[in-house]
């Protein structure tokens, strides 16, 4: 009876308390079931624990990862965000009459990429936790270059809606695996200075892609000009995903680049995050608690608020500009302002969180009220004031920033491996329907002016503005809960940060780690 006792599964409570009574032998209690709750890096993370961090070695493995990591994530999502908005580039220089599109199949292609995004995003979510993410996030960026350079074969709607659904459900993994790479590799004051570090290529992006397009519309011999945006952005994908699978790293443990001291200061640091650093086994507890996670849905709709409005500065930017009576080339050029707009406002947002940890919601605030006072100008101003709207055009660009920082919740915010995935899964379906439902606010029957549209963006900005405040304060006051549980009972700071640490370590969610704390 005794040993039928011991081999039975313990509960979350149970764990919790055998962490905190003897962390080390919490995997000898009920064998495979407890084994499965340890950190992939325990054993490294076990040895480092042992060790005092060292600031100048900590300083040096930081610069490393910085060097190895973040160029590899600054040129994926440089690329992802051309690819996908390579129609935007292509549609002044005939891709609707190559493609054979009318009314609203030009929207629909808009709709139809995040269709494809969204089917992936659990699918991609789990294959990040079991496989190697390096090697994942290689493996996909060649595939959809792969379907970009195919795109030119694409001579109906019916075959551009399956080549853009296939794109779609490729460039699905990006987003959720960095948010991933972000909490393996930095601790939670360090990401948002990196996070924004590859997400402010969105900027880069709109100015570069715009040169491209301007350099396109130069060519006058050899296939129709629309063709070159996808031949020349699909080459590209494609050795940039090679080049992924051999150099991006997946684990401090298997880390090639890092020395054995090295890889033991790379845990280290990261463990204090409270988070542990990666589990691959999929818990069905976690499942239950992220669904039932009040964070869960606030962040749910502040992606759907967020990306309704993304396709007036992604597919329809060349058009919205073009309906201010500028010329086909001036489409590619103007947008280079904008592209300015949303890179400065994401570094600068990255330095202002990284120096000031919780002030990413207050930042957050401020992006997405510079985002309706845009939108509003856009909605308000007579179409006879082009530069008026073109200014407010380019104030949302600072919707960039805002929606950056709520990835950043999930990095930081967000502990228990499968919790943290799903979350991001979740977080990335309401981004996918707000970029679905976007497109299809651009009438063609409104064209060029497209009011529908702008008043759209508008009721998007407030909407997550809204959720942005009800995550802070959901955030502050359960901290503040915390705060005096702790001095209740008598637990030091450090004490508290130990036991924190270890829970992390054992794949505890943030619910359950009484010692977890937001950052804001």
């Amino acid at each position: 009876m005794v040993a039928q006792e011991s081999s039975a599964p313990l509960g979350t409570d149970d764990k919790i308390a055998a962490i905190q009574s003897s962390p080390a032998s919490l995997a000898s209690l009920s064998g495979d079931d407890d084994a499965a709750d340890l950190d992939d890096n325990y054993d490294l993370y076990k040895r480092s624990d042992e060790q005092e961090l060292d600031p100048v070695a900590a300083k040096r493995v930081l610069r490393k990862l910085d060097v190895r990591i973040v160029p590899i994530l600054f040129l994926i999502y440089l690329l992802q965000y051309m690819d996908k908005n390579g129609i935007n580039y292509a549609s002044v220089y005939g891709l609707q009459k190559g493609t054979h599109l009318h009314g609203q199949d030009y929207s629909w292609l808009g709709s139809i990429f995040y269709f494809g995004y969204l089917w992936a995003q659990f699918p991609a979510g789990y294959l990040l936790q079991r496989l190697r993410i390096g090697k994942v996030i290689g493996a996909t960026t060649i595939c959809w270059g792969i379907i970009l350079i195919t795109t030119p074969a694409c001579s109906s709607f019916a075959g551009i809606a399956v080549n853009r659904f296939l794109l779609g459900s490729f460039e699905a993994v990006v987003n959720p695996g960095f948010i991933l790479i972000m909490s393996i590799w930095y601790t939670a004051a360090e990401q948002p200075l990196r996070l924004e570090s590859y997400y402010c290529t969105n900027g880069i992006a709109t100015m570069f892609g715009g040169l491209i397009g301007y350099a396109v519309g130069h060519i006058k011999t050899g296939l129709p000009r629309w063709m070159y945006v996808f031949l020349i952005f699909g080459s590209i994908s494609i050795a940039l995903g090679i080049g992924a699978m051999i150099l991006l790293p997946d684990l401090p443990s298997t880390a090639k680049f890092l020395t054995d001291p090295e890889k033991l200061i790379a845990a280290k640091r990261v463990s204090a995050n409270r988070q542990g650093i990666k589990n691959r086994h999929f818990k069905m507890y976690q499942v239950y608690q992220t669904m039932r996670d009040p964070k869960t849905w606030i962040l749910f709709i502040m992606a759907i608020g967020a990306q309704v409005p993304n396709s007036a500065i992604t597919q329809f930017t060349s058009l919205v500009i073009k309906s201010f009576s500028v010329d086909t080339l001036g489409t590619q050029y103007l947008q280079i302002p904008g592209g300015a707009v949303q890179f400065v406002a994401l570094i600068a947002g990255g330095i202002i969180c990284s120096r000031w940890p919780n002030l990413r919601c207050i930042t957050m605030m401020a992006a997405n009220t510079i985002c309706i006072t845009g939108s509003a100008l856009l909605v308000g101003l007579p179409t006879s004031n082009k530069w008026g709207r073109m200014v407010g055009l380019w104030l949302c660009y600072f919707q960039g920033l805002g929606f950056s920082l709520s990835l950043t919740m999930v990095s930081s915010n967000i502990a228990g491996y499968t919790k943290k995935q799903l979350t991001a899964a979740i977080l990335f379906t309401g981004y996918c329907v707000g970029n679905i439902i976007g497109p299809q606010t651009f009438k063609s029957s409104e064209a060029p002016h497209y009011h529908s549209a702008y008043v759209a963006m508008l009721v998007g900005y407030t909407v997550k503005l809204a959720a942005v405040v009800v995550l802070y304060i959901y955030m502050f006051l359960s901290n503040k809960k915390r705060d005096r549980e702790a001095a209740a009972a008598g637990v030091l700071d450090a004490e508290e940060e130990k036991q924190a640490i270890e829970h992390g370590m054992h794949d505890v969610t943030e619910l359950d780690n009484k010692g977890f704390r937001y950052t804001l």
